[in-house]
């Protein structure tokens, strides 16, 4: 072997592990982008809750308004007796919320087709459904209430109203934004009304209708929330815990119950965010191969 031959050899050894290395931080780089920043927001938002506790609020008022973290911690999620009930409360917070969602997102889809169809249609149902955009939501829920006898489809109810605009709007703004072009080119087929509406209106809508999905599903978790408040009968929701725990200025169960209502509204929203993610890249790719 010559001398430049080993020379060669001893370059492509020392690479070797560089490489490797190379490769190793490259797979490691997404992984810290995604949990550093949700890392740094924990410790700041930590940070401000005991700066706020020991710093800003006397010892007597601090047990009151703002217990430590800690305290929460100890006498509150640590101990199952407390941490039970707000558990099973969120279960039925789950069940509610999500089912309201599922039956948002079929009227809502379904309306915006309708409309859809017709400008006169459009004119007609759209008007009603920025009634129930606007109409306050905490005067008609002692209504529904005595309506549904302050029962479990009471809760559902609420939900499906305040979740439900979105998905007509976003689903209708999707419907319209379809190409012109590619409406002349049916039309030039002779398609049906039907085949428009499959074909090419309802795939131009599909990353709208998932905006407009990832946007009611945290509107239905405080649907759920909101009519918890009112529906006090029968099993409790953490609505209705939250409203126990400040008539009993029980601070750390409420702060435990707050936690854990803005956790799960935060799991829904990153679920459904994925979930669009997931569909939109297999949609585009779709798209793509169909052009090509």
């Amino acid at each position: 072997m010559t001398t430049t031959d080993r020379a060669l050899a001893r370059d492509d050894t020392e690479r070797a592990p560089a490489g490797e290395n190379g490769a190793g931080r490259g797979r490691l780089r997404p992984l810290a982008r995604a949990v550093l920043p949700i890392l740094v927001t924990l410790i700041a938002f930590l940070g401000i809750w005991l700066a706020v506790s020991y710093l800003l609020l006397t010892p007597d008022r601090r047990e009151i308004l703002v217990p430590p973290p800690q305290r929460v911690l100890t006498e509150s999620i640590m101990q199952w007796s407390h941490l039970r009930p707000m558990l099973e409360a969120l279960l039925l917070d789950v069940q509610v919320s999500m089912l309201g969602l599922l039956i948002a997102a079929v009227l809502g889809i379904l309306a915006a087709i309708v409309m859809s169809q017709a400008w006169w249609l459009e004119r007609s149902i759209y008007p009603f459904a920025v009634l129930l955009q606007v109409v306050p939501i905490l005067a008609i829920v002692p209504l529904i209430g005595l309506w549904t006898n302050y029962g479990w489809t009471g809760r559902v109810v609420v939900c499906v109203i305040i979740a439900i605009f979105p998905m007509i709007a976003n689903t209708l703004f999707g419907i319209h934004s379809a190409d012109p072009g590619a409406h002349e080119l049916f039309t030039l087929h002779g398609a049906t009304r039907w085949q428009r509406l499959t074909k090419l209106q309802l795939p131009a809508a599909l990353p709208a209708v998932f905006t407009g999905l990832r946007i009611s599903s945290g509107l239905s978790v405080i649907g759920a929330l909101v009519g918890d408040f009112f529906f006090v009968q029968g099993q409790p929701g953490l609505g209705t815990l939250l409203a126990v725990y400040i008539s009993r200025v029980q601070s750390a169960d409420l702060f435990t119950a707050i936690l854990l209502s803005t956790l799960y509204g935060v799991v829904v929203f990153s679920a459904f965010t994925a979930l669009g993610s997931v569909a939109l890249r297999s949609w585009y790719s779709g798209a793509q191969r169909r052009l090509s």
